[in-house]
Formats: C-alpha cells, structure tokens, sequence
C-alpha cells in the first residue's frame, strides 16, 4: 500500500466519521438557512441600490461567514489529535506503517472534504433559490463563486489551526476549551481590540499605518477584505468593511495571508503531532 492509499483510507474513515455524527447535516442547514435568511429578509435595498440580490448577499455573507465556517471548522477538527490520544487509538494508527505527516494530512483532507461538502451545499442551494427569485448577472454569479470557493480556503485554515491545537493536549475537553478560545480571540475579541485602539488613536499614526495591517494579518478579515473588495461599490459596506475599497495593498495580498496561515497551521500540527508519545 503506498502513501498515497494510507492517506486515502485515514481521511475517508475521517468522513464517514463526520457523516455518521451528523456534522455535514448540520453545517449544511446552517448555512443554507443564514445565506436564505440574509437574501430574503435583506433584499428590499437590492432595487434602490441598482445591486442584484447574489451581490447584496454575498457581501453581507462575507461578513458572517466569518462567524460561522471558522467556528464550524474548529468544531470538525478540534479533537482530531486529542481524541485519538484519548481514546488510545492514536498507538493503533501510529502502529501501522502510516506516517505522522500522513496522518496529519489524510485526517486534514477529511475535514476539509466534510466542510467544503456543507459549504457547497448550503450556499448552492441557497445561491439557487436566490438566483431563482430574484434574477442574477454576472457581477452576482461571480461574486457568489469567490464567496464559496474563499469560503472553503478560510475552513481549511481553521481546520488546520483546530488540528493544530488539538496537538497541545491530551485530552479532547481541553482541546475544545482551546478551540473556542482561538475562535473568541480571532473572530470576536480582535476586532474590538483593533477598533477600540482605533478610538484611542483619534487618527494618529496607529490609525493610518498600523492598522490595515493589523487587519489583514487576521485570516477572517483578509476573508473579508477580498470579498468585499471585489464586489461593485454600490453594496452596502460600512464600519471596519469600508476598508477593504481603501485598503493599502493589493488585494491579493488577502489571499496569500490566508495561504500563510495554512501552510503554517499545518506545520504546527504535523511539529507537535511529531512530538507525542501515545
């Protein structure tokens, strides 16, 4: 059996798992119900503001998919490590002649595989329903497109970081407590910090340098950024949003963030997965 076959076996053992606890399910009707809900109880603005009801959406699902793919991601992966220490498992596995950077990653391609099922599905069938309704151009399928497929790279990276953390510990408990506490500190408590210094600042040299920085280096804001960069100006944007149509950079620089956390992401886990001694 080659690597590749190991790998294979490990990450579809990982999906019927996620199958089997009903977690695409669940996924899949959160998001269908958010993107509907925001398309729907949202789209009496889409005639005066000259924006197809698929742009307006996407761009107000920007911001919440922010809260919910990470969240959900973590939820998937935080006890891909743990759990198997836990259960003592993780001898069996490691037992075999699969590798630990095989693990690391079969077990990655796994989640990923049940998030991006739950994302496609969710957000097709919403962006179908929408599309239906209310009519689409090509600005809205395209920006409906980037939200699904930038959707998917921001869970892979929360996947990555849950499996990451879910290295630390030795059991699954712990491992969920420091999930929910990556996701509180990179999805809540940061952007309040920022804008709270912001506040402080009153438009000094922290507000003008630092602060589009600071932003971008969160991977749920360079999520946010590039959407909302890229969608016509004549949707609502407001608040920390407004600076993604005056951000000092290019906007691919968003994206490269994103690929900057998973690389590094999964180089913590397959490190600390390195390390343990089940």
């Amino acid at each position: 059996m080659t690597g590749f076959d190991r790998m294979a076996t490990v990450a579809a053992t990982e999906f019927r798992l996620a199958f089997r606890n009903r977690w695409v399910l669940l996924a899949t009707l959160v998001f269908t119900l958010f993107a509907l809900a925001l398309a729907f109880l949202g789209s009496g603005p889409s005639g005066a503001l000259k924006a197809d009801a698929l742009t307006l959406t996407a761009a107000s699902l920007s911001t919440l998919t922010v809260y919910l793919v990470p969240l959900m991601a973590l939820l998937v992966s935080y006890d891909s490590i743990a759990g198997e220490i836990e259960r003592g498992t993780l001898a069996l596995v490691l037992a075999t002649p699969l590798k630990r950077g095989e693990l690391v990653l079969a077990k990655f391609c796994g989640h990923l595989a049940v998030l991006t099922l739950a994302i496609a599905i969710g957000y097709g069938i919403a962006g179908v329903m929408i599309a239906g309704v209310h009519g689409a151009d090509d600005a809205g399928l395209l920006a409906w497109g980037r939200l699904v497929a930038t959707a998917v790279l921001l869970g892979a990276v929360f996947i990555a970081l849950g499996m990451a953390l879910s290295g630390v510990p030795r059991q699954t408990g712990t491992a969920a407590a420091l999930a929910i506490g990556a996701w509180l500190i990179l999805v809540v408590l940061y952007d309040l910090a920022l804008l709270g210094a912001v506040i402080v600042d009153q438009g000094g040299m922290f507000t003008k340098a630092v602060f589009p920085a600071l932003v971008l280096a969160n991977p749920g804001d360079a999520f946010r950024l590039y959407n909302l960069a890229l969608i016509e100006s004549n949707a609502p944007i407001a608040g920390l949003d407004g600076l993604a149509h005056t951000l000092p950079f290019p906007v691919s620089s968003a994206l490269l963030v994103l690929v900057l956390w998973l690389a590094a992401s999964l180089a913590v886990a397959w490190a600390l997965t390195r390390r343990i001694r089940p």
